[in-house]
């Protein structure tokens, strides 16, 4: 995809709206299944949600530029917010409450916590007292002020990090953390895959909605199976040859225009490609596993390429430029797990609005929903 398309998780060119991030709310699962580019997951429940995009203006280094004037009005959190929470507490969560200062809180009373969560709140600084480290293993900062990555050295149980829509520009001071399963840096101003070489027990990494070029320095994450590298600048697949137990990569609204690379990812399930510049269908001959396929929004005139998916479940190929029923019959009437299609927006559903439903029934069968609508069983 081009910097100049729309796409909602968030994004172009890292601005994300509040529509945009509401619509993602409302996706029963964790696909971006709108085909309009976002990529990563929201997490958040729309009670959560502040008015308006998160402040994306401030560089990290200055923090504040003098161009923007100051920063806004910080509020010093309350140390009454935990008078009535009990010490031995495993989890607490904290949102949208206008928390600038972590020290305010007196966490250091809780050794037993497992879980914080410090979302939509005015933390500049990442000041968590090393007393709660040992028991901590996720930490969510989704949403706030942060430019540097710093104050992590004591945590090395954390299992989950959320560092998503801050203002971060380098991936540092993090590959102590081995324990890292998840990690999340969606919409920062992230230029370069760094600093998490070692992090070996890494599952998933989600870097949608930065400023990346290049797919590097992945490497060491043999046990990682999702990537999430939506909406950046990426023009080539590459770099992912050791990341053999990868099941999910998305990496929609990209600068891609062509499909390769992808040969050693032998487990792959699902591939998000949408809103990219692809125009032919091939690369993927050896990914035989693949269970779901998005390339919407590509100028894609054939489906010839995917004879070797026999376990195809999802095809999303909506807004592409398929004008042949007879092709889509050859391709996929062989798929016998092929439940879903999604052709919306192609040369043959506009030029045959009235048919086109039963078109497509009629050369696949056995799809049981067709764009958003479920076939009706007669």
């Amino acid at each position: 995809m081009t910097d100049s398309d729309n796409a909602p998780h968030i994004e172009l060119d890292a601005a994300a709206t509040n529509s945009d991030r509401t619509h993602d709310l409302e996706k029963k699962d964790h696909k971006p299944r709108d085909s309009k580019g976002w990529d990563g997951k929201l997490r958040v429940d729309k009670s959560m949600l502040v008015d308006g995009p998160p402040d994306l203006g401030a560089e990290s280094e200055p923090e504040v530029s003098e161009d923007e004037g100051p920063p806004p009005e910080q509020l010093a959190a309350d140390e009454d917010l935990l008078d009535d929470v009990p010490e031995d507490e495993d989890e607490i969560e904290l949102v949208h409450m206008r928390i600038s200062s972590i020290p305010a809180l007196r966490l250091e009373r809780f050794n037993k916590l497992k879980r914080l969560c410090l979302r939509q709140n005015q933390i500049c600084d990442v000041e968590i007292p090393d007393e709660i480290a040992p028991s901590l293993q996720e930490l969510d900062l989704y949403d706030n002020l942060i430019s540097h990555i710093r104050g992590f050295d004591a945590f090395t149980e954390l299992t989950s990090l959320d560092l998503s829509f801050n203002k971060i520009k380098h991936i540092k001071r993090l590959n102590h953390l081995t324990k890292l399963r998840d990690l999340y840096f969606v919409q920062n101003k992230i230029s370069s895959i760094e600093g998490v070489q070692g992090l070996s027990n890494l599952r998933q990494i989600e870097l949608g909605a930065n400023r990346i070029r290049e797919i590097q320095n992945l490497e060491t994450l043999t046990g990682l199976e999702q990537l999430w590298l939506g909406k950046n600048k990426i023009t080539e697949l590459k770099g992912l040859d050791t990341l053999t137990n990868l099941k999910i990569l998305s990496i929609q609204s990209n600068r891609l225009t062509f499909i390769a690379g992808l040969s050693n990812l032998k487990n792959l399930e699902e591939l998000h490609i949408s809103h990219n510049a692809i125009k032919e269908l091939s690369g993927l001959e050896e990914n035989t596993n693949l269970q779901v396929i998005d390339i919407s929004a590509n100028p894609i005139e054939h489906l010839t390429g995917l004879k070797q998916l026999k376990h195809l479940q999802e095809l999303w190929a909506s807004n592409c430029q398929l004008s042949s029923f007879e092709e889509i019959e050859k391709e996929l009437r062989d798929k016998e797990e092929l439940e879903t299609v999604y052709f919306e927006g192609n040369p043959l559903q506009r030029a045959q609005m009235a048919l086109y439903r039963n078109k497509v029934k009629l050369a696949l069968p056995q799809v049981k929903q067709i764009d958003a609508t479920f076939v009706r069983v007669s």
